[in-house]
């Protein structure tokens, strides 16, 4: 056997591979391009082995290791794809950008009673308005503050 086919064939999947990882906008192929990567290289392997004739045959017993840590990488993968898609609804790479931290803390309230604007969001009593109103209102409706 020469080692000029199956080194093709596995360097026409590992470029296959590539353009997924780089070209895909779906977290799921983006993951199988990978797989096709890991199985590129495994070719690679076992052919060069078969080709050395090595007693040891370190070139398939590496090969499993590889097959083990791609299993063990697909496993994590998807259970992290399916939690970002339970989330978002989504598994658009492009969109997971929006899960970066920022700095909520100029957004939200300070607990001395001001927003970040330095207004004061306390009712004139000094109790702090409910969660999500800033403007001390209760959500009472205009009957039920008339008798009030």
């Amino acid at each position: 056997m020469h080692l000029a086919y199956p080194a093709v064939l596995a360097a026409l999947l590992f470029c296959i591979g590539l353009y997924g990882v780089l070209a895909r906008r779906n977290a799921i192929l983006v993951l199988m391009s990978v797989e096709l990567m890991l199985n590129a290289v495994n070719l690679n392997l076992v052919a060069f082995d078969v080709w050395l004739r090595d007693t040891l045959h370190s070139g398939q017993a590496l090969t499993l290791f590889t097959i083990a840590i791609a299993a063990a990488e697909i496993g994590i993968g998807l259970a992290i794809v399916l939690a970002v898609y339970r989330n978002r609804g989504t598994s658009d790479i492009d969109r997971l950008r929006d899960t970066a931290e920022t700095d909520d803390a100029e957004k939200l309230p300070d607990s001395a009673g001001t927003d970040s604007a330095g207004t004061d969001t306390a009712d004139a009593d000094g109790t702090e308005p409910p969660p999500g109103r800033a403007d001390g209102k209760t959500g009472k409706t205009k009957k039920a503050e008339a008798t009030t």
